[in-house]
């Protein structure tokens, strides 16, 4: 394995140095971002059935919920913008470290000493 691929944690952190990140950081910040997502659909179906109320339309569940999902889509990228990027860096963190042990593991089986 190249040494630019087995430093790549420490350049996920962004600040030259490698950020403290497990695989259960990874599931947290994942979970806490679709909770984001989806709590951004329920609001903006919320706004659009209570909104069409407002003005004397009845809008239907399903086309509310549709319309929150394609509003919430683009509005998600920009608005949450520092957690998605939080995702994306845990991921290349715990990717590189799950290719380094596979390399280290590969090693081992060949016989060589890696360390």
């Amino acid at each position: 394995m190249s040494d630019a691929a087995q430093n790549r944690p420490d350049q996920a952190g962004g600040t030259g140095a490698a950020p403290a990140v497990t695989t259960g950081t990874l599931v947290r910040d994942v979970a806490l971002y679709s909770v984001a997502r989806l709590g951004l659909v329920v609001v903006l179906a919320a706004v659009i059935l209570f909104g069409g109320k407002a003005f004397g339309v009845d809008v239907p569940l399903i086309v509310a919920a549709l319309f929150a999902v394609l509003i919430a889509l683009p509005l998600s990228l920009v608005l949450f913008a520092k957690l998605r990027k939080r995702v994306n860096a845990d991921i290349a963190v715990v990717d590189a470290r799950r290719r380094a042990d596979k390399a280290d593991l590969h090693a081992k089986l060949r016989g060589e000493d890696r360390r």
